[in-house]
């Protein structure tokens, strides 16, 4: 059975998420690294790919609301690459448009602090962007 890893790329922050069933996500962890040191992203992904034997990474590829690519996008085709140089691993870009947002609006309305969103808005964008993929392929 395929195992998926979810991720939510910022400048700063990686969130993650796992799926060992292709079915439901669940939140792993938030991990940081220094501003804009996406090599050392890269590095904590590859530590997470083999550490829990990963066949799909869904990174999350944030696009402009007209569908544009910009900075972010570039960074996270960028990274995929780097993923792709150091594993044979298949990496999707899914689109993360809102993600952030949603995991926000989700932990407000479950009256969770400010102090508690901040700490897991990354893990939970990454749940909300490997669920979205997973229930797309389970309708092709």
């Amino acid at each position: 059975m395929k195992r998926y890893l979810g991720l939510d790329l910022g400048s700063r922050t990686l969130g993650v998420a796992l799926s060992e069933s292709g079915i439901i996500a669940h939140a792993l962890d938030t991990h940081r690294f220094p501003d804009g040191a996406y090599g050392d992203a890269i590095d904590i992904i590859i530590s997470l790919i083999d550490a829990h034997d990963i066949n799909v990474v869904v990174l999350g590829y944030p696009k402009h609301m007209n569908n544009d690519v910009g900075i972010r996008g570039k960074i996270s085709e960028s990274v995929r690459e780097g993923i792709l140089t150091l594993r044979p691993i298949e990496v999707v870009l899914w689109d993360e448009r809102l993600s952030t947002q949603t995991a926000i609006k989700t932990m407000v309305k479950a009256d969770q602090s400010r102090k508690t969103q901040k700490q897991k808005k990354d893990a939970l964008a990454a749940v909300i962007i490997l669920q979205n993929y997973l229930d797309y392929q389970s309708r092709t």
